[in-house]
Formats: C-alpha cells, sequence, structure tokens
C-alpha cells in the first residue's frame, strides 16, 4: 500500500506499509506484497531500521528510486509490533571495582540486531549465562536499547530442558496446555461410555469390515485407519476412517479455543506438544486397537479388477463420506506391515497387498496427472536417556509410507470435491464456505531465473508467459533422475516453489495437481481438518454455514497457515540444535558433503549421511577473491577460478560448533 503526502514547497513523500524482514547486521527489508519475494522488497539500509523488529509491520518513506535499482527506504513508524516477548541469554557488564554492571539479554533469533537492556534485573539470581524469556517493555529511540523486563529464567545456556523450552517460548508458542483444559478433557472421557452408545445408534456401523492403522513406531496418536473388503457383487470397497475430534470438542469450548489458538501440534525431536490434551489424542479420539471409535469416513467404491489386472485404472466409482463407528483390528507400524509385504505372509497380507497394488496406481495416476514427486529425506535421532544424540540416520520411505499417504490423499481430495460441487451450485457466500489447502504456482521470476540456471546445464524448461505447467516440471525431475546434477537441480526447483496454506478461496493445489483439496484425515493434531469436519457435516445435513462461522473460517486459516509456518520453524530448530550437538562431540573428524546452498559470505554445507548442514566460510575457501553469482548458485574464485556449486560434493571437516546458536562450521578436508 502507497500514499502520498504533501509538505509545503516540496515534492510529494511516497510512503508504504508492509512487513519487515531483519538481519543480524541491522539491514532490513519490507514486503508490501504477500509472496515474501525479496526481490521485490524495499531495503532498507542499516541506521535507518528505527526501532523496528522481525515481522513488525512498518510504515516506510520511499526515497528516490534509481533505475535498475532496488527501492530503498527509511522506517519512520511501526505500526504493529509482532511479539513483545523474546528469548535470549543474559550477559552482565562487570564495573571496574567488580561489582555488576548493567544486565543485557543477547536475543536467541540471529535476525534481532540490537541487545535488550533489562533496567531491573532480580538481584538474588545469578542470571550471567542463563537463558530467559523477557517482555519488550519499551523502546521509542533507536539511539538507545530496547528495556525488557524477565518473565522466566528457562535455564542454563546448553542444557537440553533449557535449549528445547527456549526454541518454542521463542516462537510465541505454548509447551504446557491449562489445567482447565485438562480438567474438561477428563470430564468428556467421563463421560464417553454413555455418548459413545448413544453415538452409534446414528452412525454408519463398519465394526466387523477389516480395519487397521498403520504408523511409525513411537506414534501414540492414530488419527487415521484404513479398511478394506469385497462387496458382493465384487467390487472393491476401501474406507479412510478419521478420529471424529468434532464430535467431542465442541467450538467454543475451553478446550476448542485452546486448539484454536494453537492450530497445530508441534513435533519436536525429543517430544510432541499436543494441540489437545493426551487424553484425547491418544485415548478418547485415537483410533486404538480392539477399541469402538466414532470416526468421520470417507468410503470409496472400485471395480473389482482394480486390484488384479494391472492396466486396470484406479478409478472411484461411487463415494459415501459420513460419521461411522469402527473397530481397529491391528495396530501396525510401518516396518511390521512392510515386512509382510516383504515377506509374502503374515497377518492381513492379503488386505496388504491389495491396498499397496491400488495405492501404486493412484500414485502413478498423481504423477500422471501432474503431481510433482520431489523426493524428500528425513532425519531421525536415537537418544540416551538424557536426550543427548548418540547416532543420526534418514528416515526411508517404503511402501507403506506412500500406500498410507496415497490413500490419505483420495481421502482429502474427493473430500473437497464434493464440498465444492454443492458450493457450485449455489449462489452467494451466504450459502456456504470451506477450508481448501491450496498451493500456488511459482512466481514468474523465479521460473525464469530457474530456466536460465537450466539452459547453462543443459537442459530446458519450457515456460509459456512465465509459467510452466507441475508436468513439465515432473519430466524434468525424470530426466535429472540418477545423474551428478540430480541433487543440485532439485534443490533449485524445491526453492522456485511457493509455500502451501490454508485458505477459504480456492485457487487449486499445483505441487499435487489437483483442482480441489483439503486437509480432512489429521484432526488430531491440526486444527484445519476439525474445521473440515464441522462444515462437512454441515453440508450432509443440508445446512446453511451461519454467517458467524463463515467469519471464524476466514480468519482460522489464515491464523493456521501462520502457526503451521511457526510450529514447522520451532521443529527445524530442534532438528538444528540436536544436529549442532551431535556434530560438537565431533570436531575435526572429516565427512562427505554437499553444497546446500551458496551466499555472499560462504557456502553451506550437508553432511551426507546425518544431514547436519553447515557453513564454510569464505576465509576457509582457499587463498583468493571468492565472488558470488547468485543466479548461477555458486561462487567462484576470481584468480584461480575454483568453482563450488549448489550440489557439488566436497570433503569436509568439522571446524567448531556453536550450540548455543545452533550452528556448525565446516573448513574443507585437506587432499
Amino acid at each position: 500500500m502507497t500514499n502520498n503526502q504533501k509538505g509545503s514547497g516540496s515534492p510529494a513523500a511516497q510512503y508504504a506499509e508492509g512487513v519487515i524482514t531483519t538481519t543480524g547486521k541491522g539491514l532490513g527489508f519490507v514486503s508490501i506484497g504477500e509472496d515474501g519475494d525479496r526481490e521485490n522488497d524495499i531495503r532498507i539500509e542499516a541506521g535507518l531500521l528505527g526501532t523496528a523488529l522481525p515481522k513488525d509491520r512498518v510504515k516506510v518513506l520511499l526515497h528516490s528510486k534509481t533505475p535498475n535499482m532496488q527501492q530503498t527506504g527509511e522506517v519512520v513508524e511501526i505500526l504493529a509490533r509482532a511479539k513483545n516477548t523474546f528469548v535470549g541469554t543474559v550477559e552482565v557488564d562487570a564495573t571496574p571495582n567488580g561489582g555488576q554492571g548493567s544486565t543485557f539479554l543477547v536475543p536467541q533469533d540471529t535476525r534481532i540486531y540490537v541487545d535488550f537492556l533489562i533496567p531491573n534485573p532480580p538481584l538474588d539470581q545469578k542470571l550471567n549465562g542463563k537463558k530467559v524469556l523477557v517482555r519488550l517493555k519499551n523502546w521509542e529511540d533507536p539511539k538507545k536499547n530496547p528495556e525488557a523486563e524477565i518473565i522466566e529464567v528457562i535455564g542454563n545456556a546448553g542444557d537440553n530442558e533449557t535449549e528445547i523450552r527456549a526454541i518454542v517460548l521463542d516462537k510465541g508458542l505454548a509447551l504446557e496446555l491449562p489445567q482447565a483444559i485438562h480438567d474438561e478433557a477428563i470430564a468428556l472421557h467421563k463421560g464417553a461410555p454413555t455418548f459413545i452408545a448413544e453415538e452409534i445408534k446414528h452412525r454408519r456401523d463398519l465394526r466387523k469390515v477389516t480395519t487397521f492403522t498403520i504408523d511409525p513406531a513411537d506414534a501414540k496418536d492414530f488419527d487415521d485407519a484404513i479398511s478394506i473388503q469385497t462387496l458382493p457383487n465384487g467390487d472393491l470397497e476401501i474406507g479412510i476412517h478419521i478420529a471424529d475430534v468434532s464430535a467431542y470438542v465442541k467450538p467454543h469450548t475451553a478446550i476448542d479455543e485452546e486448539a484454536r489458538a494453537r492450530a497445530t501440534s508441534i513435533y519436536l525431536v525429543d517430544r510432541v506438544i499436543p494441540m489437545f490434551p493426551e487424553v484425547l489424542s491418544n485415548d478418547l479420539c485415537s483410533l486404538n486397537q480392539g477399541e469402538d471409535k466414532l470416526v468421520f469416513s470417507a468410503v470409496f467404491t472400485f471395480a473389482p479388477n482394480v486390484a488384479t489386472d494391472p492396466k486396470a485404472k484406479a478409478i472411484v466409482k461411487d463415494s459415501w463420506f459420513g460419521r461411522a463407528v469402527i473397530n481397529s483390528a491391528k495396530r501396525f507400524t510401518y516396518e511390521e506391515a512392510q515386512g509382510i509385504l516383504d515377506k509374502g505372509d503374515g497377518v492381513f497380507y492379503n488386505e496388504l497387498k491389495t491396498l499397496n497394488f491400488v495405492a501404486k496406481k493412484l500414485e502413478q495416476q498423481n504423477k500422471d496427472e501432474g503431481a510433482i514427486s520431489f523426493e524428500s529425506e528425513e532425519v531421525k535421532f536415537v537418544l540416551d536417556e538424557n536426550k543427548k544424540p548418540i547416532s543420526v540416520y534418514r528416515k526411508i520411505s517404503q511402501d507403506t509410507n506412500k500406500l498410507v499417504e496415497e490413500f490419505m490423499l483420495l481421502a482429502n481430495k474427493k473430500v473437497a470435491e464434493y464440498v465444492s460441487a454443492i458450493l457450485g451450485k449455489e449462489t452467494g457466500e451466504e450459502k456456504g464456505i470451506f477450508v481448501y489447502r491450496i498451493h500456488d504456482e511459482p512466481k514468474p521470476e523465479r521460473l525464469g531465473e530457474l530456466a536460465t540456471f537450466l539452459a547453462g546445464l543443459g537442459y530446458k524448461l519450457p515456460l509459456k508467459e512465465g509459467r510452466v505447467s507441475s508436468r513439465d516440471i515432473n519430466k524434468l525431475l525424470d530426466e535429472i533422475k540418477g545423474k551428478p546434477e540430480e541433487g543440485l537441480l532439485n534443490t533449485a526447483t524445491i526453492r522456485t516453489m511457493a509455500k502451501a496454506i490454508y485458505s477459504t478461496n480456492n485457487i487449486g493445489h499445483y505441487g499435487l495437481a489437483f483442482l480441489h483439496y483439503t486437509h480432512f484425515t489429521s484432526p488430531i493434531r491440526r486444527y484445519p481438518d476439525v474445521m473440515v469436519h464441522r462444515l462437512l457435516a454441515h453440508f450432509l445435513a443440508k445446512e446453511i454455514v451461519p454467517k458467524e462461522e463463515i467469519d471464524e473460517y476466514k480468519r482460522l486459516s489464515s491464523h493456521s497457515s501462520e502457526m503451521e509456518k511457526l510450529a514447522s520453524d520451532a521443529e527445524r530448530a530442534s532438528i538444528k540444535f540436536k544436529q549442532a550437538e551431535y556434530m560438537s562431540e565431533r570436531v575435526g573428524q572429516e565427512f562427505d558433503g554437499v553444497i546446500s546452498g551458496v551466499a555472499e559470505w560462504g557456502v553451506f554445507v550437508e553432511e551426507v549421511e546425518t544431514k547436519c548442514e553447515g557453513l564454510i566460510r569464505m576465509n576457509d575457501l582457499g587463498n583468493d577473491y571468492f565472488i558470488f553469482e547468485k543466479e548461477k548458485y555458486r561462487i567462484i574464485g576470481k584468480n584461480t577460478k575454483v568453482r563450488y556449486t549448489l550440489g557439488d560434493k566436497i570433503r569436509i571437516r568439522v571446524k567448531s560448533v556453536d550450540i548455543e546458536r545452533k550452528s556448525i562450521d565446516y573448513e574443507l578436508a585437506k587432499a
């Protein structure tokens, strides 16, 4: 947003409003759009940030625009603070006579370029070196340090509990659920037997249909199950059954309000911070083996030959959506189910074999339609009794992982199609609304950069008016598979993609190549899925969605997207902490690495086996002046012409580790 303000006898001043991001060196970028594309941001030089902190909404005075240069400006007003609580480490200055001087907080967030002054620290505690949570009290003069007060002393820096708690609190997230929430959940649990008995009378009874869950070995909450049976006419019926959280959790109860605020469970390396109390997530709502459970189901019918004919398409003949009751006959881990498939024998082998056969067809059909198949790897840690990492390994995705994924995708897609068909027959927003999971197309300028980069390596990305189809992206990924540059091009392509978000405005899902998509399958850990269940119930009952609910769904969709990003940031930070902790025991050791990023200050390298990412600084690359070539994803020596390019394989040595900052420094291993 821009506006003009005229001063007497002077040119009209140009202003803009937007959200600022900052760097630890005091540089800022103000985004006035929603895409977060830094190339189009307003650049704020050091000293011109005012009192802005990361993600604040600010008003900017625009400088005169220089042709072919990025727009610059200066912050003149803070319109809204993004947050007022911060985590960091206390540093106490010593006075000349050895007494205690000023007390400062060095923020944990490396994007914050200023330390906070704590004017009245508690005198009865030894705070130096401790991690604390503070509240910003006052900051009006950018020439002075912001003032803050201590809310909580978290603990000693480097300690596991301290660092994990600090990660969560610094994102503005909460660890513990209030006691009132637990009390309400216990009351629901006590009344559950009577409630379930009454509910069963009004639900489709699927308890005699073969049903089981497949989850990670360490999972405690099971929110999806799959059923399979052959119908009398020979058709194959496959059901996806999802924990009916909304049957228990009613809108605006204490549990619901807390879940709305959190919007998602948080999966850290050493724990899960659940969105709902464990009495609900791990017990009452969880689809535990051998227990009658209330579910929201999506049941699909396929032709008989879908399970026997390799050439037969997995086409859904008929769909049923509604509330049901199931009883899971078996709780499989992914490894157990995979073992049965590999061995060709075991409990429910025939059912697993059929589901796997159909899932592979669904996967191929989705790919044929343009679903982008990026291969991603996840790291897992083995922790000792003190939660210290003793080994790191890469999680391998097997057939059973993809089996579950494909049927969840099918359910999410078909629920969205069902509701969209209803909304398509009605006019006017007052008739209803829906919560979609959307994924926008990549920005034309990013695709242009990618196409130029690919052309330099002999690959063509067919752009048409700045756009590219997801099918063409898949063709590229297939073309590079198994080649030395596969990792490089995978990374470069992923970085052009937009972020998937929640919205009541459906634009489709580019990455999956679905016109309609939602999140229906994980209501225990995602609040948008609870919203989808409530909306689906309205449409199945042919009810008009109340206006006040429509307004709530719009607001909560945006909020859920924001909270998802914060939770994801916290999850990544916990991984980086454990990776730094792991590598701190291996300083001086050598490893194989792959260049995962390039920047003006050096190259980022990911260790091959553990995916521990660290930085090789420019000074450690060799005796040369290195030039950063952004468009070519590389750094090149001015004199030696030595090149370090995204995706290159190199041998590295662990130089140093800063556990508190969760950073690893590598250096090139000597030949």
